[in-house]
């Protein structure tokens, strides 16, 4: 089955429940997502991805990060093309994981609902990312609610360009994963395009967003947007999210210190 080409677009409207709004005059908060009708088989409090195909997930500045350097756990809203928040997310590593190991630590990333209950838990083990090592590449397992697996993203071998699988609970592969060689460019935006699994048809995009270049200098804080089928199954819905973080973590946590060198190559 093919789709059309999935763009975060800027106002697009996905179909589903009205937004909330705001009373005159006051302060515009992040209004939550009202959730749904879960179709059959929906996982609790998957019901929110049912009919979205596009979602941005946006890090938080931590001023104690962004200032002294010391690496703190990551904190995320994950929000739709109307500005509603769908989750929110956070990283649940010890202190001496986030400081030693870096963006290559292992992590849990538990993805929470309005009621702050765990819907989604991501987890990645300590593994090697190098084109080098292709017995021991990058894997998160995806599970919705906490216990029950329902997916993977894997990192698949390639020399140049970065490569993944969104896998179902039995290790098939379903979708793909294709990013650029270089995965850092200034003033400018990272496409990693999905496909089938046969790669003959594009399906959606997750894409590292730049956010300014105080931001991008001085913080780890990224914002991806992430576009997929209305109808693709609401579990992998929930897989891709999964991959949004493991692109993170792979190439731009900890980046502050690059991004600074590269642009004083730029700037010369």
């Amino acid at each position: 089955m093919s789709y059309p080409k999935a763009e975060m677009a800027a106002g697009a409207v996905p179909p589903g429940p009205a937004p909330v709004v705001a009373q005159p005059g006051a302060a515009a908060p992040t209004q939550w997502a009202a959730a749904g009708q879960a179709p059959p088989g929906c996982p609790k409090g998957l019901e929110y991805l049912a009919s979205v195909d596009q979602l941005l997930v946006k890090q938080k500045v931590e001023a104690i990060e962004a200032i002294t350097g010391f690496e703190t756990n990551n904190k995320y809203e994950i929000v739709n093309s109307l500005g509603q928040r769908v989750y929110q997310a956070v990283e649940d590593t010890c202190c001496c994981t986030r400081n030693c190991c870096g963006s290559s630590r292992p992590f849990d990333i538990k993805i929470l609902d309005n009621r702050n209950t765990e819907v989604i838990h991501l987890s990645r083990g300590l593994r090697c990312s190098s084109c080098w090592c292709p017995c021991c590449l990058q894997r998160v397992t995806v599970e919705a609610p906490p216990g029950q697996v329902v997916g993977y993203v894997s990192q698949a071998w390639s020399l140049c360009k970065p490569r993944f699988k969104i896998e179902n609970a039995e290790g098939e592969t379903v979708l793909r994963i294709k990013g650029p060689c270089c995965q850092w460019e200034m003033c400018g935006d990272i496409e990693f395009d999905v496909h089938t699994e046969d790669e003959t048809t594009f399906v959606g995009r997750v894409t590292k967003q730049w956010t300014g270049l105080g931001k991008e200098l001085f913080t780890d804080a990224d914002n991806f947007g992430i576009s997929f089928p209305v109808d693709l199954d609401i579990k992998m819905k929930a897989v891709m999210i999964g991959a949004v973080f493991l692109l993170d973590f792979m190439f731009y946590e900890n980046n502050k210190k690059k991004n600074q060198d590269d642009a004083k190559k730029v700037t010369g």
